[in-house]
Parts: C-alpha cells; sequence; structure tokens
C-alpha cells in the first residue's frame, strides 16, 4: 500500500471516529433537552360553595396553565371567610411559591395576605375583590367588575320591556354578589327592584323561596339570578309557582346554552371563568419565570360578555367542553 492510499484510510477512519463522536453528542443533547421537573407550586384558594358548578371551569382553566407551565397546583375552597383564610395560612406553612385567591370576605383574608407578603409569597387575586385587591397587596385581578357588569345587566333588562326586576342572591355578604345586585339597581333606574337572599347551598330551599317570592307578588317580570344553577332553578320555580316572569342569570355552565336557545333563559352575563383561573397561574410562572407583571396596575378584565339567542350556537360547543 503507497503512502498516498494510507493517508486516505486515516483519514476516513478519523472521519467516521467523529461522525460517531457527533452522532453521539447529539442523542445527549436530546436527553438534556427532556421536560424537566415542576418548576413552581401554585396554591389556588377559593370561596367555592358546595355544589356550585362555575368553580368546575374555573379550576379547568387553572389545570390548563398549570399543565403548560409544569407547575403543581394545589387547589382548595371554602365558602366561609375565616376558613377560606385558614387554607390561605396552611399554603404559607408549606411553603408554596405562590397564591392565587379570591377575595369575597376581604376582611377575613385581609390579615393571612399580610403574612403572604412577609414571607415573600407573590400573591394574585381572581373573580371577587377588584377593589381591594390592591390594598391586600396583590400584584394582579384577573375578574370583571362586578359593578360595571350590573349595570349592564340592568340596562339590557329594562331595554328587553322589564318592570319589575327581582334579584336573587346565593350569598349574603359577598363583595362581587351585593356589587352585581346593586348594578342592576342602578341600571334598571327607574323600574321597580327587589332583592331576595338564598341560601345558596340548598337547592330546595332556593326554589321554594325563589317560588313564594313569585306567588307574593305577580307584578315580577324578570328574575335575575347570579349564578347559573341558580337560573336553572329559578326556571322551574317560576313554573312551580305559575309565574310569567322571564329569567336571566349571571354567569355560565354546560346547561345554559340549551336553555337560551329553548327560551326559558334570556340571556346569561359571563365573566369567562376558565380565563381567570388560566390567567392567574399563567400570570405566577411569568412574573417567576420572567419578571412579567399583567395588568400594568389596573385589573385584567375577563367580561362582562352576553351570551343570547344570537350568540349561542357559536358558545355551545366551548360550554360543552367545560370552557364556557
Amino acid at each position: 500500500m503507497d503512502r498516498s492510499m494510507r493517508r486516505n484510510i486515516l483519514a476516513l477512519a478519523a472521519a467516521l471516529v467523529l461522525a460517531g463522536c457527533s452522532a453521539k453528542g447529539g442523542r445527549e443533547g436530546a436527553k438534556d433537552t427532556s421536560p424537566a421537573g415542576p418548576s413552581m407550586t401554585v396554591a389556588m384558594i377559593t370561596h367555592q360553595a358546595p355544589g356550585d358548578t362555575y368553580w368546575d371551569i374555573v379550576r379547568k382553566g387553572a389545570e390548563a396553565a398549570a399543565a403548560k407551565d409544569k407547575v403543581t397546583l394545589r387547589y382548595a375552597n371554602d365558602p366561609d371567610g375565616g376558613a377560606q383564610a385558614t387554607l390561605v395560612q396552611n399554603a404559607i406553612d408549606s411553603r408554596v411559591d405562590a397564591i392565587a385567591v379570591t377575595l369575597a370576605k376581604p376582611e377575613a383574608l385581609a390579615p393571612v395576605l399580610r403574612k403572604a407578603r412577609e414571607a415573600g409569597i407573590p400573591v394574585v387575586v381572581l373573580n371577587a375583590g377588584i377593589d381591594q385587591w390592591k390594598e391586600a397587596g396583590a400584584v394582579s385581578f384577573f375578574g370583571t367588575d362586578d359593578g360595571v357588569a350590573g349595570e349592564g345587566a340592568g340596562r339590557r333588562a329594562a331595554a328587553d320591556g322589564a318592570r319589575h326586576l327581582l334579584c336573587v342572591s346565593h350569598e349574603q355578604g359577598q363583595v362581587q354578589q351585593e356589587a352585581r345586585c346593586d348594578g342592576l339597581k342602578s341600571g334598571f333606574a327607574p323600574g321597580r327592584f327587589d332583592k331576595l337572599y338564598v341560601i345558596g347551598t340548598d337547592m330546595p330551599s332556593v326554589r321554594s323561596t325563589v317560588a313564594a317570592k313569585l306567588r307574593q307578588d305577580p307584578s315580577i317580570d324578570l328574575v335575575v339570578t347570579l349564578g347559573a344553577p341558580y337560573a336553572l332553578t329559578a326556571i322551574e320555580a317560576a313554573k312551580e309557582a305559575g309565574s310569567r316572569a322571564r329569567i336571566a342569570t349571571f354567569d355560565s355552565n354546560p346547561q345554559v346554552p340549551a336553555a337560551i336557545r329553548s327560551g326559558a333563559l334570556q340571556w346569561a352575563v359571563d365573566q369567562q371563568p376558565y380565563l381567570q383561573g388560566y390567567l392567574a397561574v399563567d400570570a405566577l410562572w411569568l412574573q417567576k419565570t420572567n419578571g412579567h407583571v399583567l395588568g400594568g396596575g389596573a385589573p385584567v378584565l375577563t367580561g362582562p360578555y352576553f351570551i343570547d339567542r344570537t350568540n349561542v350556537d357559536r358558545i355551545e360547543k366551548f360550554a360543552a367542553a367545560g370552557t364556557r
């Protein structure tokens, strides 16, 4: 074998060795880019009451964002303000990275949220507390302005020809429920307006209480509930009472589109709860990962959005999927 051929063989062997090393390096690089473990732990603590399907949609949005961001999500809930505060304290004690919380009872939550800030745990507020989130030290708010939404619903009711509106609140003392009824009254003026409190955790009681009110005052021609499950119960209550009152509601669930399409329900004021859960978790991840703060010091509004017979066909498939 001459020197020229020997050099060519050695060069080819070297090239094959380098190629093998490159391939091996490429395989190792692929392993390095495999998904890492959870990037952070977020506690979401709401005032969800038993049987309120609204919060299933909030939670679904939160879980979608957590899956995308590789966040460990810990969801807990209690409608009692003191018990909800205890859940927040438990999250602080377990050293979560961030907290998303609702402020339906701001006075009960304020002291424990102060402890979260002192522990260096960032907090965002969702759904309830648009007038209190800054004072609570939260970095962002995701939800709707319930007073504005109520005014819009009141104007809609008046434009539809209603003369006597009944606002049915399923929990007395919740800031967003009071804001909705107050907004309804303001937007509906000068029409007649009544407010009725019911026990939201007891649907048979809701039905009988609404039916009794409609029997007592047949002039009520529009009932507006503050949650979708209560609207469906109010429809049955009106039938039971022999009332001709129409029914409308705040919020939506998978049963609402069919009720609107049939005419049993006039409209729903959707605040897009999936967005509230999704954005709350995603915002906390963005803050930790990139230092981003959503909203620029202003609330990030997810509603109001009216669902009625003009758009219900488009919304129905999303409601069936549990995202509206």
